[in-house]
């Protein structure tokens, strides 16, 4: 190594999904927040959303996007106020595989009885608090 300084085997495994984004979030209190830290976790998640019939939301996001990092803690703050929606978190850099289809960020998919039944694409709180009402 020139010039730099080893790290330990745990701080090489850097945090990933809502821990790795190093924002202060709000505590969520009902467990209906998740975060998906890769495309085969982001896979199984969508699987049970379709197989659950659940309604959920998630929020693809990237950790370096101003928007996305202004948005999150809104995100998570809503996850208590929308206890029967399922909340996922997704970075798109996390899971690159499954997010190919995803082309602005932040994007948010609405799931209802296991169908994408709509998608906002950027922020608003109350755009975004509006469409969880509507679909919860």
């Amino acid at each position: 190594m020139e010039g730099g300084v080893g790290l330990s085997s745990n701080e090489e495994k850097a945090k990933k999904g809502l821990e790795g984004t190093g924002l202060n979030l709000p505590v969520n209190h009902h467990g209906n927040l998740r975060s998906a830290s890769s495309d085969q976790n982001l896979e199984e998640i969508l699987h049970n959303i379709k197989s659950s019939k659940t309604p959920a939301v998630i929020n693809y996001g990237a950790s370096w996007c101003r928007v996305c990092s202004q948005i999150l803690p809104t995100f998570c703050k809503l996850s208590n106020n929308f206890p029967k929606l399922s909340f996922v978190y997704a970075d798109i850099d996390e899971c690159p595989e499954t997010t190919l289809h995803i082309r602005y960020t932040p994007t948010f998919h609405f799931f209802r009885d296991g169908e994408k039944v709509d998608e906002m694409l950027g922020a608003g709180e109350e755009r975004l608090h509006d469409r969880l009402w509507l679909h919860s």
